[in-house]
C-alpha cells in the first residue's frame, strides 16, 4: 500500500517536471502578417468556470481581439470563448471584455510605449500552461503595405530554395 502512494507521488512529480509544454489554443497569425513584433509579455486571464472549460476544449478565438490599457488594467477586448456545452444557466457571455493579469511596472512599461506613435498591444496566442490560461501580448508596430510585399518576396525566395534542394536530393 505504502508502495502505491510513493509510486504516485513519483509519478506526480515527474509530470510536474515535464511540465514545460504550453498546449497552444488560438494564435492570431494576422498579427504577424499586419505588424512588426518589438517585444512581448506572458499575461494571465480573470476567467469564469465555463470559459476555461471551453477553453480547455479548444473552443476560442482571437483573430479579431486587441488589448486596451484603461485606468492601469489591461483588458482583452474582442476575443470569442465559446459557450460551454454544459453550461446551462451559468453560462458567460462570449464576447465579453476579460481583464488580463500582469504586474503594475509591466502595464506602465507597456502603456508608455502605446503612447508612441504607431504602436498597439495585440494579442499573440493563447495557451494552457500548466492548466492556466495564459495570453502572449506583443507590442507592435504597424507594417506599411511595401513592408508587407518584402515579406511575402521573402518567403517565396525562401519556398523555392526549399524546393530547388529538395528536387535536387
Amino acid at each position: 500500500m505504502a508502495r502505491m502512494a510513493t509510486q504516485r507521488a513519483q509519478a506526480a512529480t515527474q509530470t510536474k517536471r515535464r511540465g514545460g509544454e504550453d498546449r497552444v489554443i488560438a494564435s492570431n497569425r494576422r498579427a504577424t502578417h499586419d505588424y512588426f513584433i518589438e517585444e512581448s509579455l506572458e499575461t494571465g486571464l480573470v476567467l469564469t468556470g465555463s470559459e476555461i472549460k471551453s477553453i480547455r476544449s479548444g473552443k476560442a478565438t482571437i483573430g479579431e481581439a486587441y488589448v486596451r490599457v484603461e485606468h492601469g488594467e489591461l483588458w482583452l477586448v474582442g476575443a470569442n470563448i465559446a459557450p460551454f456545452a454544459q453550461g446551462g444557466y451559468a453560462n458567460h457571455e462570449p464576447d465579453r471584455p476579460r481583464k488580463l493579469l500582469a504586474h503594475r511596472r509591466q502595464i506602465a512599461d507597456l502603456s508608455e510605449e502605446i503612447e508612441r506613435k504607431g504602436m498597439t498591444v495585440v494579442p499573440l496566442r493563447l495557451k494552457l500552461k500548466d492548466g492556466r490560461a495564459k495570453l502572449d501580448v506583443g507590442v507592435a508596430r504597424g507594417k506599411k503595405l511595401y513592408d508587407k510585399r518584402d515579406a511575402s518576396a521573402e518567403r517565396e525566395a525562401a519556398r523555392d530554395i526549399q524546393r530547388a534542394l529538395r528536387d535536387r536530393s
